[in-house]
């Protein structure tokens, strides 16, 4: 949904816009070659990332600023870089398809060979190795069940705790025949690959994708000036909810009981929402890239 991402932002040439998770660039390349005067800051916690972009986006280089940060540290990026208001952000949430398709990433369970990793920062300590090997059974069950909303979730914990006490599970491989023993035959017909959700719980954990989304979009529409807008992209429910929840709730002014006489809150509007329903890839787009078929795309510009 790279179009409707660029014409949804409604970019101005002088603007200051942010990029919260650069990954390949493709987004970010729409946005600067828009810009005359403007400037882009561009976030992403992947060293590789940064690097593949930078080199990619070279002939725009003196339009945008690199930060190696998680986007949730943009706010405060922002202001030390001396930018106290922006005009647009995009969010592409979720593991880029550039990560993916680096196995040895070890975020692809259409690799088996690949070790399990599935960091966005590879300078952070815990990796997936660590989730799957290290974790309590209990705590390991209520990830897949949570983040990966797996229905199996407490057979596929117990599985993996038993196989680890012989060898520590070291491989996407050696986790995808576990998830595969652990899901009866008649429910993998449907659903897509049988290792998909447990993939995303740990990949989830591992990166902390959820934490303090909601905060950091409050945060980050404070900065917007007026007309300004915020892009996200979301790709399974849980993310979305958070987007559709924080949104909603920003969309809203008065909040106070409605037996209330007179406004005690003070709470104000800060977003009119420019997408009623989220904007989902066409029939086209989902052909060519499978990925975006569950992509879901939500605008909101600031009052």
């Amino acid at each position: 949904m790279l179009r409707q991402c660029i014409d949804g932002l409604d970019i101005k040439p002088d603007g200051i816009y942010v990029d919260c998770t650069l990954g390949g660039g493709g987004h970010s390349e729409q946005i600067v070659k828009r810009l005359k005067g403007g400037r882009l800051i561009a976030f992403d916690k992947d060293s590789d990332a940064l690097n593949f972009a930078s080199q990619r986006l070279k002939d725009f280089s003196d339009k945008i600023t690199y930060v190696k940060s998680d986007f949730k540290e943009a706010p405060q990026k922002l202001k030390e870089l001396g930018i106290e208001n922006i005009d647009g952000v995009l969010m592409d949430l979720g593991v880029s398809s550039w990560q993916i398709d680096n196995f040895d990433r070890g975020f692809s369970y259409r690799s088996r060979e690949s070790k399990l990793d599935m960091r966005m920062d590879a300078q952070q300590q815990l990796s997936a190795f660590e989730v799957v090997n290290d974790y309590p059974e209990q705590k390991l069950f209520e990830v897949i069940r949570d983040y990966g909303e797996e229905k199996f979730a407490k057979k596929i914990a117990a599985n993996i705790c038993e196989t680890r006490k012989t060898k520590p599970i070291e491989t996407t491989g050696e986790l995808i025949d576990i998830i595969d023993k652990s899901i009866p035959a008649k429910f993998k017909k449907t659903g897509g690959h049988p290792a998909k959700r447990t993939f995303q719980a740990i990949r989830i954990e591992v990166n902390a994708e959820l934490d303090g989304l909601g905060e950091f979009i409050e945060q980050i529409v404070e900065m917007l000036n007026k007309g300004g807008r915020i892009a996200v992209i979301t790709f399974h429910s849980l993310e979305d909810r958070i987007v559709k929840q924080k949104f909603k709730w920003l969309e809203k002014d008065c909040v106070c009981p409605p037996k209330t006489p007179v406004c005690i809150c003070g709470k104000v509007a800060k977003l009119i929402p420019i997408t009623k329903k989220p904007i989902e890839a066409d029939a086209e787009e989902a052909a060519q890239n499978p990925r975006s078929e569950s992509a879901k795309l939500r605008i909101c510009e600031k009052i």
